[in-house]
């Protein structure tokens, strides 16, 4: 299970650093499995504040909607710990124009344990907030998710 942090990193095109915080452990001393999905959301909103997407959604009410999400739990995380989460678009190559839906891989990586703790995906839909419906991808969001490969 032990993976080096560089070759972690290199399979994705953006990854956060942060502390794991000791309220976020339960009953059982380690961290809370709700709180995986935290970490999740905040690379989530980190590669669409870097790629664009937030400004878009701003600008034009098309955004992106979270439809499912899950995680595999690889190891426990336990306070004091520092941990990267990074995330990427799987199959980012095939996807192209009209595609309204894209997967978006997850991972988090713990420093004292040298390995991924967690592996996660969320399925993400386009979302035309004004008219309550599903929508393709806008093509120059797809372009700036291939800037970020």
């Amino acid at each position: 299970m032990t993976e080096n942090k560089a070759a972690f990193l290199k399979d994705f095109p953006l990854s956060i650093q942060q502390d794991v915080i000791w309220g976020d452990m339960d009953a059982f001393g380690h961290i809370n499995n709700t709180v995986y999905f935290r970490y999740f959301e905040n690379i989530r909103m980190a590669f669409f504040e870097r790629s664009g997407v937030n400004t878009h959604k701003v600008a034009t009410q098309v955004g992106p909607i979270l439809a499912s999400t899950q995680c595999q739990f690889r190891a426990p995380l336990t306070f004091p710990d520092n941990i990267s989460i990074a995330t990427r678009i799987a199959d980012l190559d095939k996807l192209v124009t009209g595609e309204k839906r894209f997967t978006m891989q997850y991972a988090v990586f713990s420093e004292s344990q040298d390995c991924i703790a967690a592996k996660g995906e969320g399925l993400i839909v386009y979302y035309d907030y004004q008219q309550s419906k599903s929508c393709p991808v806008p093509a120059n969001i797809i372009e700036s998710f291939k800037a970020l490969k």
